[in-house]
């Protein structure tokens, strides 16, 4: 990986870090390179080159030699993704989930447990509930990320089951925004390796917030994941997934993603370059359109109630956390109408504006009903002890104009 220059701002790293003009005849910006193989100078370098990516031997051949494996275009994201993490290196998958997969499947084994925060995204939950039994690994729970006790009492249940391999925490939660205390975990996460001789690895999903907002291994977390589809790619018209750790940590990511076939693709990795340069700034005028539409709909008398971020309560365990941690309350968040299903699918289908979508961290503002979408997989008694019931809706906002995109809730609220 080629490390940016350390002095320099992350704005500025968004823009050029890991990409030199010379290697490509003077292009100002990264040429998409769309071929699977790559033609080797020599028989010799040929050899070198493959020493190299399996053995790690030491070599003076450059170059790259099959799309699996790597090629110019992941070299640059990744550089780029590795500062804004703060991290020594990143891994770039097809997709979130291709991240999440690769982390659960590469990092455990047979007989191991995951602890893991709740909720959290509903594809991740059912991996780890509905696919990772079948490999001899069970997942284990706790429902508020910043009770110390209620934490090492979900961890001593799975402690019983079988050895903790890892913690998956997701904070803020999708889609309640209920905070987990990042330096808390980290801390028990020592305790259990001190109790235990070993440590379990701490891994964040930081996909409701992003890198400009919150940088998890600066708490002590030991991988983050996010989900590059979505602040990171920004546009909706690419699926990507990163996993930023040690370089120890992140090779052997890299060696399962060979080995499974789940690298991201140079178009995908192109476009994912393309949209970090323009990423501070959406989220910036993201967040100010969603802290006025927060305010717009916790003063609506059709409302029951708005989780976004800023409102949590001052002196409150979250709200600690949640300050400690990160640096805005980002642009994704909650709410409740009053009533269920009904009243919830009839604001959905009277909106104009707003996009009725899963996804989000796009240009564009999307709206779901995560009960039926996003986390309709998860069973229901678990889901509504999450807070998440036929009530609620789920909100990304853009970087529209916030007064169009209030007028549009305001009508589809009459609706209701």
């Amino acid at each position: 990986m080629q490390t940016p220059d350390a002095g320099l701002s992350l704005e500025t790293i968004t823009v050029g870090a890991g990409y030199d003009p010379a290697s490509a005849g003077g292009a100002a910006k990264p040429p998409a390179y769309l071929t699977s193989t790559f033609v080797y100078p020599s028989a010799a370098a040929a050899k070198d080159l493959h020493a190299a990516f399996f053995d790690g031997a030491a070599t003076t051949a450059k170059g790259w030699i099959y799309g699996r494996l790597g090629h110019p275009n992941l070299d640059i994201v990744e550089a780029r993704l590795a500062a804004l993490d703060g991290a020594e290196d990143t891994a770039c998958f097809a997709s979130g989930m291709a991240a999440v997969s690769a982390a659960l499947l590469a990092l455990l084994g047979p007989g191991d447990t995951v602890l893991m925060s709740r909720p959290i995204y509903g594809g991740t939950d059912a991996l780890i509930g509905g696919e990772l039994p079948r490999f001899g690994i069970r997942g284990f729970g706790f429902a508020d990320g910043c009770d110390a006790d209620a934490i090492r009492r979900a961890a001593d249940e799975a402690q019983a089951a079988g050895p903790i391999g890892l913690i998956w925490i997701e904070t803020p939660a999708n889609p309640t925004a209920a905070v987990v205390d990042i330096a808390l975990v980290a801390r028990i996460a020592d305790e259990i390796g001190v109790a235990t001789g070993r440590r379990p690895l701490v891994a964040v999903d930081n996909t409701f917030l992003g890198p400009f907002v919150q940088r998890p291994l600066a708490h002590g977390a030991d991988l983050v994941m996010t989900s590059l589809t979505k602040y990171a790619g920004g546009h909706s018209d690419l699926l990507a997934g990163g996993l930023s750790g040690s370089a120890a940590l992140i090779a052997r990511l890299k060696a399962f993603r060979t080995l499974v076939g789940s690298t991201l693709d140079a178009h995908s990795a192109w476009l994912l370059t393309r949209s970090l340069e323009t990423m501070h700034l959406r989220t910036e005028r993201a967040a100010a359109n969603a802290a006025a539409i927060a305010g717009f709909l916790a003063d609506h008398p059709k409302v029951a109630s708005v989780t976004w971020l800023g409102f949590l309560g001052q002196g409150t365990p979250a709200r600690a956390a949640f300050e400690r941690q990160a640096s805005g309350a980002g642009s994704t968040f909650s709410f409740r109408i009053r009533g269920g299903e009904a009243e919830a699918f009839r604001l959905l289908d009277a909106l104009q504006v707003l996009k009725m979508a899963v996804s989000l961290g796009g240009t564009e503002t999307l709206i779901c009903h995560p009960a039926s979408t996003t986390h309709y997989a998860v069973p229901r008694a678990r889901r509504e002890a999450a807070g998440i019931d036929d009530a609620t809706l789920r909100v990304s906002v853009g970087i529209e104009a916030a007064a169009d995109l209030i007028a549009d809730l305001s009508r589809a609220l009459e609706a209701v």
